[in-house]
């Protein structure tokens, strides 16, 4: 696998562990989340990134496959582009339901 493949899916798995490192198990709570505006943001952040790193490591390699991929990048796009109409449940719905299975394909890439 390429060096720069490598590096983005690396970037990927940090993003991923410092969403994870933001709520963890005594802080996962929606109510929490909604009310905390510092963690909101950096959740949101490491968003971006992850859709970005994904974007990129498609271009370069086709072949990868990761799931929801194209949903990923357009919800990087959204939060960028359109900030003010981001929703706090769309949000955490991705953190629940979706980083838990992202984090497992990339692993299996990165080996």
């Amino acid at each position: 696998m390429d060096n720069e493949i490598k590096t983005w899916l690396f970037d990927i798995d940090t993003a991923i562990n410092e969403i994870e490192s933001f709520l963890d198990e005594g802080n996962k709570i929606f109510k929490n989340y909604r009310k905390d505006i510092k963690t909101k943001r950096a959740v949101e952040r490491n968003l971006e990134i992850i859709g970005e790193a994904v974007k990129r490591v498609l271009e370069k390699e086709r072949s990868i496959k990761l799931t929801n991929a194209r949903k990923i990048i357009d919800t990087r796009n959204r939060i960028i582009h359109g900030y003010d109409t981001i929703s706090d449940d769309v949000i955490w719905g991705i953190i629940i339901n979706h980083l838990p299975k992202l984090k497992i394909e990339i692993e299996k890439l990165l080996g």
